[in-house]
């Protein structure tokens, strides 16, 4: 108990609940924000992420965050940055660190975040300076060349870090292992502290800001989806905030994952989305009514071609989707042979017997019923 106000806050922070990470992944896909540019332009988006971070750091100060970009040839971390980087960013011309850095940026960047929360403004410098520097990097070739967007490569970062961070704090404040770390809050798996309090693990989610379509990215169906059972296994829910674009792998993985898939009409309300629908932790959402789909497309993408398919081939050994019979009946991945028959080829067609036609009563085509003879005479 405290001496001066005869409270108990300093002794209950070990009791208190463990803290939220978020990982974004932002699509920074230029030929999608380029299409979308009327309705929601790529600044004010990231504006209004930026303002939604804020947001779940001032729900708990320890609370963290990370944000990824999936670009179109690469997924790169946008915050946290190492801190090599940040200092390679500080050299003169000459080679050499700036300690006290430009003295006019210096000046502008302290009249402008004086009354900053630190996290708030590191967030907040990282994120739009590593953007900044995505962007410029990427030339017309880049974009010319795909459609797509590395969501599977962000997906893996994301897990990465999340597993990181989870072994961290296991290590740290005694969780038995990474199940009971991912567990979800009031679960039997939740490890046990040797002082008898329940010790919950930190508690992950990843949110998918998405502008890209997803069939462009059929050939990396097989890591998205080892990505989503990832997750699955983990208790880690992922959310979809879909801004266009159709999303057949994300809506799976937000259903198989148990997370939040809102696909909006108005993308200029994309704060007023991010705050109410996707801000909420898994503590939280147990007492709220998230909006569900019920509608999900399940498809999935061919082995053999990457095209999105409503009916193919499956291989009984390694579970390969195929669109079309592969050649020589050999799996592409697994090698089995596969037996198909003779899939393919024509059905013989058998004739028709023809059936005796009956009679008809005032007809003369068909016979009548035969009359009885009478008996004959003696």
């Amino acid at each position: 108990m405290n001496a001066v106000d005869a409270s108990e806050h300093y002794e209950s922070s070990a009791n208190e609940p463990a803290p939220s990470l978020l990982t974004i992944i932002l699509d920074t896909n230029p030929r999608a924000w380029a299409l979308l540019e009327d309705q929601l332009p790529f600044s004010k988006a990231l504006a209004n992420v930026l303002v939604f971070i804020n947001a779940h750091l001032a729900c708990n100060y320890t609370n963290e965050v990370a944000v990824i970009a999936s670009h179109t040839q690469r997924a790169t971390w946008l915050y946290p940055t190492h801190s090599q980087q940040t200092l390679s960013r500080r050299r003169d011309a000459d080679g050499d660190i700036q300690m006290n850095g430009d003295e006019q940026h210096t000046t502008a960047s302290s009249s402008t975040h004086a009354n900053m929360y630190r996290p708030f403004r590191t967030v907040e410098e990282q994120v739009t300076e590593n953007v900044r520097e995505l962007l410029a990097s990427t030339n017309a070739a880049d974009v010319q060349s795909t459609t797509s967007t590395m969501m599977a490569g962000a997906l893996t970062l994301a897990l990465s870090h999340i597993n990181r961070r989870s072994m961290t704090w296991a290590e740290t404040h005694g969780a038995v292992n990474l199940d009971a770390a991912h567990a979800p809050t009031g679960s039997s798996a939740a490890a046990v502290s040797s002082s008898g309090n329940a010790n919950m693990g930190l508690q992950s989610r990843i949110l998918i800001i998405s502008v890209s379509s997803s069939t462009d990215s059929a050939h990396q169906y097989i890591p998205i989806m080892n990505g989503i059972f990832a997750c699955q296994r983990l208790h880690i829910p992922i959310d979809v905030c879909k801004l266009s674009g159709d999303a057949v792998f994300l809506q799976q993985a937000a259903d198989a994952t148990r997370g939040v898939y809102m696909a909006l009409t108005e993308p200029q309300g994309l704060l007023q989305y991010l705050m109410m629908a996707f801000l909420p932790d898994q503590r939280s959402r147990k007492h709220l009514i998230l909006p569900s789909r019920v509608d999900v497309d399940f498809r999935a993408a061919c082995f053999c071609h990457r095209r999105v398919v409503n009916i193919g081939f499956v291989c009984s050994i390694c579970l390969s989707i195929f669109c079309e019979p592969p050649e020589n009946g050999d799996c592409l991945t697994c090698g089995t042979h596969l037996e198909v028959g003779d899939y393919g080829s024509r059905p013989a067609v058998i004739a028709r017997k023809k059936k005796k036609k009956k009679a008809r009563l005032n007809g003369s085509s068909v016979a009548g019923t035969p009359t009885p003879a009478g008996t004959p005479a003696p």
